[in-house]
């Protein structure tokens, strides 16, 4: 049996985003303090709705922080893996906690459009630009890692939200003064719900179904199940398992049945060519000689349980050489 946990000086720790965390709760806590008090002054929803939603970013941001600090744990007794899935579940906390201020804005706005309030429609207009600015500036700050750490997509999609919805809240106050139209307000408030609904869906789904141990979107299960099928000596796979133990590593257990075994350099090979080429950073394989529970013969990857070898190894494949004796990893 072999265990890959990449000690061959690749790390996989979280990239640190501390500081960026630090920046961006400060401003938009400060900024929630200064549009709230505004928009209870301009009597304008548009407003106290925007100053709700970034308040439950500041929330987000401060659990994203946690769960990256949470992440940077090493492993106990207790938590072998560490603490690293509390970065899944904070990108699904991250999730709800958009989705419950959508429900919040359109309950205040269908009241408004029922009995349109006048508003101060200047105010509405330089408050909101200024969360343009600052949402925008915060959500630059977490660019840099939102292809790779699910946590801080979600970060960056909260604070890029809000800056187009700050964008639409300009546009309200300038459309006000123009018209006079004190609807407007519920209504942009309206459109403002559908646009974090929309920014939102992704990071639900994607959170939901790592939470779920999914297959990590960026990995293709049938690719890495034709790479072990094609290993020469492998008479079959069963029992693959791919799934996120955070929101930046992914983890692999795999039997695969040999009847001549393989070796050391037979394991330590097919861990590292998983761990290039499908980012698969913790990988355990274990070799069985004989198929004692007839797994093989069942033929059909739609048992969910058993692969049989396939005819070739994939193009371009590493195809480690199995020794003729069984050999076991440290």
């Amino acid at each position: 049996m072999a265990h890959n946990h990449d000690h061959d000086g690749h790390d996989h720790t979280p990239a640190d985003f501390s500081r960026a965390f630090a920046i961006g709760t400060a401003l938009n806590l400060a900024f929630v303090l200064v549009e709230g008090g505004y928009g209870f002054m301009a009597n304008s929803l548009a407003l106290m709705a925007d100053a709700g939603h970034n308040l439950s970013d500041v929330m987000t941001l401060l659990l994203a922080w946690g769960g990256m600090a949470l992440a940077r744990r090493g492993a106990t007794p207790r938590h072998t893996y560490g603490f690293k899935k509390g970065t899944i579940l904070v990108s699904l906390g991250s999730a709800l906690f958009l989705y419950a201020a959508i429900g919040v804005i359109l309950w205040e706005a269908v009241g408004r459009l029922r009995a349109p309030a006048e508003v101060n429609s200047m105010a509405i207009t330089v408050v909101a630009a200024i969360g343009v600015v600052i949402n925008t500036g915060t959500a630059l700050l977490f660019i840099s890692g939102r292809k790779n750490d699910l946590n801080i997509k979600g970060a960056f999609l909260h604070m890029a939200a809000d800056a187009a919805v700050s964008a639409g809240v300009v546009a309200a106050g300038f459309a006000i003064m123009a018209t006079g139209w004190n609807w407007l307000d519920p209504l942009i408030s309206m459109a403002i719900a559908l646009v974090i609904l929309i920014a939102g869906w992704g990071l639900l789904k994607d959170s939901l179904h790592l939470t779920m141990a999914g297959v990590p979107d960026h990995i293709e299960a049938e690719a890495v199940l034709d790479y072990l099928t094609g290993l020469p000596g492998v008479q079959c796979v069963h029992d693959l398992h791919i799934w996120a133990a955070s929101t930046t590593e992914t983890v692999l257990t795999a039997h695969l049945i040999m009847p001549k075994g393989g070796g050391d350099d037979f394991l330590h090979q097919t861990a590292e060519h998983l761990r290039h080429d499908f980012k698969i950073h913790h990988t355990t394989i274990q070799v069985e000689r004989e198929d004692l529970n007839g797994i093989c013969h069942i033929n059909s990857r739609d048992h969910g349980c058993c692969w049989p070898k396939q005819a070739t190894a994939p193009p371009n494949a590493i195809i480690p050489i199995p020794p003729s004796n069984t050999g076991e990893s440290p």
